[in-house]
């Protein structure tokens, strides 16, 4: 029978003490240095049993008031209207709807790493699947912000929901694809939202156990929802996380295919096309893996988890990184050919104004950093250094921003008639606001990194020995 790669460990060793040549791995190990079982679970809950240092404090108060600005201006906007926005009779969507993209996207990777790559038996997600489904959650409760204060009135957003209401015949149009980002978004959150929780439940019952007796012991048992660690409790926590697995996977595409439809469905040259779902889907991953790939980067190094996040995990999403960047780059070759090909005028200058036009600077940004910049990761050596993967990691996102910009405002300022044509600029308020959603989502990931275990530390003992070879054999007793 071939000996699976978590049974290296115990591997039998030659004679002259060298393991067989079968039981040699051709992978670096997943968890530096000799760690054991106790060693892991005290690496990963320790920090939340002692006082953060400065660095914590430094971001969570820097965030928090990012936050708060946000909270102000998005207050003043609902007081006076959304007339304090940018918008115009021709760009009637401006920065709320490509923040609204832009953080939808952010969210794919977390599923994708947690669901997807668990499905395929990808063993090294063990280290970044958890704080990755926890930014799945803060992306989508930042996107979902930006729509809710577009309808200009978010006290009836309610009115959005099929419900048997006494308005008339005012009711909800299932025709429309915002209505189906209402489902889509909603059903999302909630999946991914119970996936997380489920896999915190074995490590919050660790920390259980480590608690004195108190509030914070009782706070935690209620939140691991008694776990025993008995064998009929791990099959069906185990039966329940491969549901969940395969529930969420669909989602990953179907999500970011709805958000496609708000532009593909309709008849503006530039986003009628059947490109637009697959396109969008890719473009999501590239940006949300470039984001774990930014918080992972700052979270090993901070909470000193370099034996636990190591140089293969970041060369393995450096590895998808470059892939989804070669996807998002021949849609890009696709969309300028097929604008061509057509013969259609309306399609060829809507493609021509976003390179050549008013806002072609924001078009070279594009190129420059989601088809330029990924290339780097060709080479090994920079896939495995984090001093070099974070400012790509930070470029890719910019660049990723930019493109949700260029394909909204760049195909809605120049319409058919030239005389409706109009320039759009943000005001204060939308710059503002978007702050304040890169406010609440540290606020809520440095809080995450304070009171929950960032690793999943019952995951990562599954997987403690792999990569690694046999050493001698013990001598007989």
């Amino acid at each position: 029978m071939e000996t699976r790669p978590s049974e290296l460990a115990v591997a039998p060793v030659e004679a002259g003490g060298h393991p067989p040549e079968w039981a040699l791995s051709p992978h670096p190990p997943l968890v530096d240095g000799e760690k054991s079982l106790h060693q892991v679970t005290e690496d990963v809950v320790s920090p939340l049993e002692r006082f953060p240092g400065p660095a914590w404090y430094a971001g969570f108060l820097l965030s928090a008031a990012a936050f708060l600005l946000g909270v102000i201006l998005v207050t003043h906007e609902i007081w006076t209207g959304i007339g304090t926005w940018g918008l115009n009779t021709t760009v009637g969507w401006g920065w709320d709807i490509t923040n609204f993209v832009f953080w939808i996207g952010i969210g794919h990777a977390g599923t994708l790493i947690s669901a997807i790559l668990f499905l395929f038996r990808q063993r090294w997600r063990t280290a970044v699947n958890r704080a990755a489904e926890a930014m799945t959650l803060f992306a989508v409760m930042c996107a979902g912000v930006f729509p809710l204060i577009h309808m200009g009135r978010p006290w009836l957003a309610y009115w959005v929901f099929p419900y048997p209401n006494h308005r008339g015949p005012l009711w909800v149009n299932f025709r429309s694809p915002l209505l189906w980002d209402v489902f889509a978004i909603s059903t999302y959150f909630l999946v991914s939202a119970t996936f997380w929780y489920l896999g915190l439940l074995p490590d919050l019952a660790s920390v259980r156990d480590r608690c004195k007796p108190g509030l914070r012991r009782t706070i935690f048992q209620l939140a691991s929802l008694g776990w025993s660690g008995s064998g009929r409790t791990w099959a069906r926590y185990e039966t329940v996380y491969l549901l969940l697995a395969g529930l969420a996977t669909p989602l990953v595409f179907s999500v970011h295919t709805i958000v496609s439809f708000d532009f593909a469905t309709s008849i503006v040259p530039g986003w009628h096309t059947t490109i637009f779902p697959p396109y969008f889907v890719c473009g999501a991953i590239f940006s949300g893996l470039a984001m774990v790939l930014t918080l992972m980067i700052v979270a090993r190094k901070v909470m000193r988890f370099e034996a636990y996040i190591t140089t293969r995990h970041l060369d393995a999403l450096s590895r998808l990184v470059l892939l989804t960047s070669c996807i998002v780059t021949l849609a890009y070759l696709t969309e300028f050919f097929m604008a061509w090909y057509s013969a259609n005028p309306y399609e060829r200058f809507a493609f021509l104004n976003r390179a050549a036009g008013p806002y072609g600077w924001a078009f070279a940004i594009m190129i420059a950093c989601n088809v330029a910049v990924p290339q780097l990761l060709w080479f090994r050596g920079i896939r495995t250094s984090p001093a070099l993967l974070f400012p790509i990691s930070i470029l890719i996102n910019l660049g990723m921003w930019f493109e949700r910009f260029v394909i909204i405002t760049t195909s809605l300022h120049r319409d058919y008639l030239p005389s409706s044509w109009s320039l759009y600029a943000p005001t204060y308020v939308e710059v503002g606001t978007f702050v304040g959603s890169f406010g609440l989502f540290f606020t809520c990931f440095f809080l995450f990194c304070r009171f929950v275990p960032m690793i999943a530390a019952s995951e990562i003992k599954g997987v403690l020995h792999d990569g690694r070879t046999p050493g001698p054999a013990a001598p007989p007793h």
